[in-house]
């Protein structure tokens, strides 16, 4: 009996004749020092951003509504999406009208992560194990993100629910707002705005 892929809710969601996200066929392997973590800031029919881990080939994903805070009384939801393909982490541009997911995206944080959480004697506890029992503790290592993070599944089901939170560490700053006050992404440097206006000069030249 042949694995599914855990790209394939991906791949049937999107044309890729119309849409400029990566195709990803299959689950792979990034050469680098650690798990890589991508927050991408998604203009769709509600302004989200998108937070994504590194795990089994794959970027698993889940919209967080508000944001990510930086103040550990902040609980944010945080909704599972289909898995996503590695090179999704890299992905700046607009997503057509009558597509899946259709609006502007940007790479809002980007860095490498650490996944904290320990069995219960003492070993590092793999991230598939984390997400199965819906319990995971990460360290983000980004440019705006850093510290402990820990994700909380709060309802299963059609349904599923989970909470975004962080730690109170050295990191934590309840005076920070970083998603109001710092709009770039940290790919490019443009906004959401100047992805949508290049994209629309890039299409009245064609």
């Amino acid at each position: 009996m042949s694995k599914k892929n855990p790209l394939a809710e991906y791949l049937e969601k999107r044309d890729f004749r119309t849409t400029p996200e990566p195709a990803g066929r299959e689950a792979g392997k990034r050469p680098g020092k650690g798990p890589i973590f991508v927050i991408q800031q998604h203009d769709a029919s509600n302004l989200h951003y998108d937070f994504r881990l590194e795990a089994g080939g794959v970027l698993k994903s889940w919209a967080v509504p508000k944001g990510p805070s930086t103040d550990p009384r902040e609980q944010r939801l945080a909704l599972p999406t289909e898995d996503h393909p590695l090179d999704y982490a890299e992905f700046e541009g607009v997503i057509p009208e009558g597509e899946y997911g259709a609006g502007t995206v940007l790479v809002w944080d980007a860095g490498i992560y650490v996944n904290v959480k320990k069995d219960d004697d003492g070993h590092d506890k793999p991230i598939d194990a984390c997400l199965e029992d819906g319990h995971l503790s990460v360290w983000l290592d980004g440019e705006k993100l850093r510290g402990g993070y820990a994700l909380t599944r709060i309802a299963s089901g059609e349904q599923e629910r989970w909470l975004l939170v962080k730690v109170d560490d050295e990191h934590a700053d309840a005076r920070r707002n970083p998603v109001s006050t710092e709009p770039k992404s940290v790919l490019s440097g443009r906004t959401l705005d100047e992805i949508r206006q290049e994209r629309g000069e890039q299409g009245s030249d064609e």
